[in-house]
Order: structure tokens, then sequence, then C-alpha cells
């Protein structure tokens, strides 16, 4: 069938005609055949973007050529077809685009309608209104409706290639870091800008604040150090995404500085302020001075979150914050059992009564009689807080039998402990003395009763035989026999030395039963002046100092090295944060009191005798019991060496300065091997990291300005 090319574009449509090319008068299409799925039609109008008001389509079918219909189908198909009131244009029919390669019916008797009602679109030019051939493809409101937001599209794409160009190579705009602008500016000129303003920042010494102290911090010390190119390289990428770029015009882009650190110098900045803030809780009590008794007021415990102590100092450097305001770090408190008012309590009640005057002694059937004066009870009262916040008072036997001296040997002789004596390096047994009189311990819980009193007191004693609290068969039973474990180190100063020889002499002759768990801490108790310790060197921040009980930690390194060949079972020990040249890399151990301990447990079925020996140059201790292994120290070499990082201070009188020393990693393996036959048995790793100890160079002040020349 001939076709007649359209006067708008053949390539969305294309419409069927009678013989003479021209479509049907009444302007309608073709009724549908039976069974036909029925499509919507793709008018010309949609194509242009024109509302679509028909219903939904429902399906798809090949279109075909329609003939010319009959006056009965065109009254059929009247509520299907378009409204085509109104004046009609040559050619206006409703345009369909047929399904391409669709095949041609057999008869042209059998039309087919291939598209749905569409509703009314009256605010649409009328249908068929077709541009003729010189129009220019479309009608104005169209050409208009599509130019205009393409142009502004246009507009916006050469707007932001343009601002893509004269950005390129520069930093984004509005990039600030840490408080430092440097959007616009070439990578060379904002690495100058951070150099400037922000890494004198994060290498000032800053002050770091955990509950009520407060100590300095230095990043350098630390080895965290803003690494700028790295800065740099972060804040480079141009963002591409056009929302992005356009809202830089109004805001920040915050970008974070990166930093180069060193884990191992971190910790032990962290460490050292830790030892500072970490303490067990301290309950409420009561303590006698003389024959005095005040109240102690209570401290809860805390303990440094060393995590987020590093990432509170990490987040404030990062946000360029003052060196000056401080950093508060996180810490976790631990409330005590037992407040003032209990202990007030107690004072009131117990203690100054029990104090106000000596109770008398007496035996029935003797008119020897004894006194326990106000000094004994003083120095025997014991007070024990309990879990439901209760202080509860007791009597010491052992104080008060120490207290009481001579007073008791009216009565008859006292019991003497089986005790163990070594000499020449081999190790005995003293046997146990039983005793006839007033035993201490059963004197002490008649004591308590009386205690709140008032004067005169008397208690009525029972006479018999005091048996000895530790036995001769007690203590062979331990089988303490022989030396199992040793160790020797040189003691560096004076001051240290003392500390070093009053807790040799604590710690001498202590017993540890199998199964117990020895605590350094625990054993001595608080190390402070008043126990006799004094000032010595310490290392504090990276830096030497001195602090009371200073030199403990080689009383400590002795000890331990003495458990690891014992072969004896290691609970905590904590190596130093720098390693120190007098001790065996990987074999040492520090302690502070209340915060860093050295615990061991007494794994073997004998117990544990440790034997101190100290002289002005040297401390040895030797633990004796029942040898199990033979044990070998392996060391490995020196890895992951890290090189000290140089501080310069001002030489203001407290600046001292140090050499330094590589920080390094070691794995020490201790190798339990079978006495009889030498055969392994098994063996354990410690693995130690060392900081990098800073140097220190102490920078004179700079001179005065001279005096200026008087004129003439």
């Amino acid at each position: 069938m001939p076709q007649h090319p359209p006067a708008h574009d053949e390539t969305v449509r294309m419409r069927p005609e009678d013989a003479d090319g021209r479509p049907s008068p009444d302007g309608t299409r073709p009724a549908p055949a039976d069974g036909h799925d029925d499509t919507r039609p793709v008018t010309r109008d949609w194509l242009l973007g024109a509302p679509d008001q028909a219903g939904p389509i429902t399906g798809a079918a090949p279109a075909v050529e329609a003939a010319q219909p009959d006056a009965d189908q065109d009254e059929d198909r009247s509520t299907q077809a378009l409204d085509m009131s109104g004046p009609q244009q040559p050619g206006g029919g409703m345009d369909t685009v047929p399904v391409t390669g669709a095949p041609e019916p057999a008869a042209a008797s059998s039309p087919v309608q291939d598209t749905a009602p569409v509703a009314d679109t009256p605010d649409l030019p009328p249908p068929g209104a077709e541009p003729t051939a010189g129009s220019g493809g479309g009608p104005r409101w169209r050409r208009r409706a599509v130019l205009v937001p393409a142009g502004a599209v246009a507009v916006l794409a050469a707007l932001y290639g343009g601002d893509l160009l004269l950005s390129s190579g520069d930093i984004p705009r509005s990039t600030v870091v840490a408080g430092v602008d440097i959007g616009g500016l070439s990578p060379a000129a904002a690495g100058a800008a951070l150099e400037e303003d922000l890494a004198p920042r994060v290498d000032a010494e800053h002050v770091v604040r955990a509950d009520d102290v407060t100590a300095p911090f230095s990043p350098l010390t630390a080895g965290i150090t803003l690494d700028v190119e790295a800065t740099i390289d972060s804040a480079d990428d141009q963002p591409l995404n056009p929302w992005t770029r356009l809202t830089s015009l109004f805001s920040d882009r915050e970008i974070e500085p990166t930093f180069t650190g060193e884990e191992t110098a971190l910790a032990a900045q962290i460490d050292a302020l830790a030892e500072q803030v970490d303490r067990a809780p301290v309950d409420a009590s009561i303590v006698i001075e003389g024959t005095t008794p005040s109240v102690t007021e209570p401290a809860d415990g805390r303990t440094l979150d060393r995590e987020g102590a590093a990432e509170a100092v990490i987040d404030a450097l990062q946000s360029g914050a003052d060196p000056s305001t401080p950093i508060d770090l996180p810490v976790d408190v631990t409330p005590v059992d037992v407040d003032a008012a209990e202990a007030q309590r107690v004072l009131e009640e117990t203690v100054e009564p029990a104090l106000s005057a000596p109770v008398l002694v007496v035996v029935e059937n003797s008119q020897d009689t004894a006194e326990v004066p106000v000094e004994a009870i003083a120095a025997s009262l014991t007070f024990t807080p309990q879990e439901d916040g209760v202080l509860a008072v007791g009597i010491d036997p052992a104080a008060l039998q120490t207290a009481l001296g001579d007073e008791l040997a009216v009565f008859g002789s006292g019991a003497e402990d089986a005790r163990f004596e070594v000499s020449g390096g081999a190790v005995t047994v003293v046997p146990s003395v039983d005793g006839t009189g007033v035993a201490p311990a059963t004197l002490a819980e008649q004591l308590l009763p009386v205690l709140g009193e008032s004067a005169p007191r008397t208690v009525t004693a029972q006479l018999g035989p005091v048996p000895a609290d530790f036995t001769t068969e007690e203590a062979q039973g331990l089988g303490i026999r022989e030396e199992i474990g040793s160790f020797t180190t040189n003691i560096g100063n004076p001051a240290s030395g003392t500390n070093i020889r009053v807790v040799a002499q604590e710690v001498d002759g202590a017993l540890v039963l199998p199964g117990e768990t020895f605590s350094l801490n625990g054993f001595t108790g608080p190390r402070g002046v008043a126990q006799g310790y004094v000032e010595a060197g310490v290392i504090n921040n990276g830096e030497f100092t001195t602090a009371v009980g200073g030199g403990i930690s080689q009383f400590a390194t002795t000890m331990f090295n003495a458990v690891f060949f014992a072969g004896l079972e290691d609970v905590f020990h904590k190596p130093h944060s720098y390693y120190i040249s007098r001790y065996p890399a990987g074999r040492e151990a520090t302690v502070y009191y209340d915060s860093i301990d050295l615990e061991w447990r007494n794994d073997s079925d004998t117990g544990v005798y440790i034997d101190t020996a100290w002289t002005p140059g040297t401390i040895t201790v030797t633990f004796y019991g029942t040898k199990r292994y033979e044990i070998q120290s392996i060391s490995s070499n020196r890895y992951n060496q890290r090189a000290p990082v140089v501080q310069e201070k001002p030489d203001d009188g407290n600046c001292t300065p140090q050499n330094g020393s590589t920080g390094f990693d070691i794995t020490v393996t201790r190798v339990f091997r079978d006495l009889a036959s030498g055969a392994e048995l098994k063996r354990e790793d410690f693995q130690t990291r060392y900081a990098a100890e800073p140097v220190i160079v102490c920078i004179p002040p700079a001179a005065p300005p001279a005096e200026p020349t008087p004129a003439g």
C-alpha cells in the first residue's frame, strides 16, 4: 500500500491510511478485532512530554493496517475514540507508534483497534494540529518547554566545569585542618601553612588532667608528630559531586590532620601518668598515733582508662587544641565500702572507750597479775572494712604479744614457732617450742568484749600449755630443703640502695605455702617516709626524676628473675616502659604502690622460703623449696628497633639532659627441662616492647638584648 511521507518526525509514528492515503473522515480508529490484546497508543504528544491521562498499559499487540471502517463500526467506536470536535487539520488523526516489524494482516476486512480510550486533554492543542513542513518541527510552546531547562542545564554544566578547571591543582576551597584554613592554596603553600600554624601546637608540651591529677604531656616523647605530607594528600582530593562543591561556598570542609606515631612511646607516657592516677579504694578507717585515735577520710578507687586516655590525647591534637588547655582523660571510679560516718561511729562507740584505761589480767588461784596498758591496746587494735559498710574492730594476737613483751612472763613462758635458717647455701628448720601460761590468742579473745567498759576493767585468763602456731612438723612437711632459684643485681646509687635495703628486710623470711600467691605491694603495704623509705631516682614520662621509694623496681626485677629460674608461675609483672641497661632485657619488672604490682604463685606441692641478702652494692633474692625443673632462658635478637626523638627544652634549672635510648622488641623464652634427663618439658614466651627514650637537649636561655649605646 503506498505511503505518503508525514509532515513531522516519521521516526515516532505510523498511521494506517485508506486507498487515497488519507485517514477516515470521522478521525476515529478501527475497532479492535475480537480476541486481540489491546495496548495504549504511544502518541506524539506523549513523546513530547504532554500529560498522560490514559489508563494503565495492559498488554502489547502487533499493529496492523486497517481497512476503511463502515458506519456501524464508527458508531460502536464512539465511546473509545478521542474527541475530534473542532476544526480538523489535514492529516489530523491520533498518531500511534506501531511495533516495528509487525506483519501485515491477511485481509483488510478485519480491522484491529490498537489503542485504549484516552481522556480529554483540554489544556493541550487540538489533536491533529500538527506543524506544517516548514514550521520547524513542533509548536512554539513545546520548543520553549524543552529549550529553557536544557539551557539552564547547559549553563550549570559550564559553571561546574569552569569551577572544576579553575580549582584544579589546588586544595579544595573552604578546606580547614584543625583551625588552619588551607582552601584554595597550592599543596606546597598549604603544607607551609600547616608547618607554621599547626605543627608547633602539636609539638608543644600539653597539659593532661585525670580527676584531680594534672601532669605535663609531651607528644614528641610519645612519638606523635604531624605528618604534613599525608595530611595534604587527604585534603587534596577535589570533590566531584556538584552539590558538595556548591555547599563549599557556604560551609567549611573539615579535614583531620594525620599523625605519625609510635604506640609503645605513647603507652609509656600513659603508663607514667597512670602511676599517679591509679589507686585502690581506701575505706574510711581509724589510725592511732600513740594512744590518740582519729578518722582517716575515704577515697574512692580510680583507674586511668588507658585506651580512652590515648584516644583523648589524639582527638585533642587532631582538633589543634591550645596546649595550655588541659586535656581531660577518662577515669574509672571504684566506690569505697566504708564511709567517714561509719568510722566516726566506731571511733566514738568503741575506740575511745577502749583506750580510756588499761586492762588487768588475773588468773584463778594465783596472786600473780599482769596489765595490758593502753599503749598495747592501741598497738594491737585492727580495723577491717566489710562489704556491708561496717568497720569491724579486732585485736591482733601477734601484735599484742609483741606490745606486751615480757608482761605475761609472770604466768609462764611463751611459745616459739618453728622457723627456717639459711647458712652457707643450706636451709635448715629451727624447731618450735611450746610454752605455758597465757596464750596471746586466747587473751585477745577475752580482751575485746571488755574494751567498751569503763575502768576498772579486768579479765580472768586461763593458764595452760601455749602451743606454737607453726610447729616443727609443719615446717618439715613443707619440703623446703634446697635452693630452687636465685638472682642478683647491682645497686646503682646510695639512695636507691637505702630503699632496696628496707624492702629486702621486710620480705626476708617470708613463707609462701603451696597454692598461695605472693604480692609485693600486698606484703609490704605503703612504702612511704613513715616506713623508712627515702627519695630516690625514678623515670617519669621518659625523664629521670626522684620520688619516695625510688629503686624498689630493682628489688622487683631481682625477685622476678628468682621466680623465673625457680620455675614458678608468673601471675603479673610489668616491664619498664624504657629499657634500663643494668637489667636483663625482657626479664625485668617495675612496681608502684597501689597501681603496679609484682605477683607470682607457688604452683608447686611444697613451700617456698624467701631469703634476701643486701650489700651496699648488690641485692640477691633466693628461693628455697624442692627443685622441680632445670630452667633455660633464651633471648631473641632485638627487633622492631625505634629511634629516639630529640627534645629541646629551656635550661631553666629543671632541665636534665639525657642521651636517650633506642626502643625495641624482644622475646624471652623460658624452657622447662627435666632434672634427670634434661629433656624439654614445656616452654613459655615473654614478649616485651620498649619505647625509645627521648634525647633531651637543654637549651640555654636567650641572652637579654644589649643595652643601646648612648649617642654622642
